[in-house]
C-alpha cells in the first residue's frame, strides 16, 4: 500500500514539474502567411464611463501581449500588413455579491470591447468581434485600489482574448 502511494506522489511531482515548465504558444497557428506586422492604434473609448486613461491602458496592455507573443510584429499603420482597431463600448461597475444584511461585499467591473481585425495586404476584414470580461473586487479596505486592480485584471483578460482570436482565429 505504501509503495502505491509513493508511486502516485512521484507521478504528481513529475507532472507538476513538467507542466509548470511547459509553455504553450499559438505562434503562427492561424495567421495568414503573408501577414508579418500589425498596427494597433489607440483604442476609442465609447463607454461613457469617464474612467481616466481607460483607452490607453487597454491599448498598452494589448500591444504588450502582441509583443510578448511575437507572432506578429507591432508597427505603425503605414508599415503594417494588418490592423487591429478596437473600441471600448461598455463599462459597468455593479454590485456582485450582497450579504444577508444587504451590504455589498463584492462589486463587478464589466468591460465590452468591439475589435476589428483587417488584412491590409488583401484589403479585407478577417473578423469583427465583441469581447466581454469582468473582474470582481472587494467593497472594503482600499476600495479605490481594489477597483483599479479589477479594471486592470479585466483589461488583461480581454487583451489576451483578442490576441488569441488574432493568432489562433477562434
Amino acid at each position: 500500500m505504501k509503495f502505491k502511494n509513493l508511486k502516485i506522489l512521484f507521478f504528481i511531482i513529475i507532472n507538476s514539474i513538467f507542466l509548470s515548465g511547459c509553455h504553450y504558444s499559438f505562434t503562427g497557428a492561424s495567421v495568414p502567411e503573408h501577414l508579418h506586422t500589425i498596427a494597433i492604434p489607440l483604442f476609442k473609448d465609447n463607454s461613457g464611463s469617464g474612467e481616466p486613461d481607460l483607452n490607453s491602458k487597454f491599448t498598452s496592455q494589448t500591444i504588450k501581449f502582441f509583443i510578448d507573443d511575437n507572432t506578429l510584429q507591432v508597427t505603425d499603420k503605414e508599415n503594417a500588413d494588418a490592423v487591429l482597431t478596437c473600441s471600448i463600448n461598455g463599462f459597468t461597475d455593479t454590485p456582485s455579491t450582497i450579504t444577508g444584511n444587504e451590504q455589498i461585499s463584492l462589486r463587478r467591473v464589466n468591460l465590452t470591447v468591439r475589435a476589428v481585425y483587417r488584412d491590409i495586404v488583401m484589403k479585407k476584414t478577417i473578423w469583427q468581434q465583441n469581447f466581454t470580461n469582468y473582474e470582481d473586487y472587494k467593497n472594503s479596505g482600499d476600495i479605490v485600489q481594489n477597483r483599479r486592480d479589477a479594471i486592470d485584471a479585466a483589461i488583461k483578460k480581454i487583451s489576451e482574448d483578442i490576441l488569441l482570436a488574432v493568432v489562433s482565429n477562434w
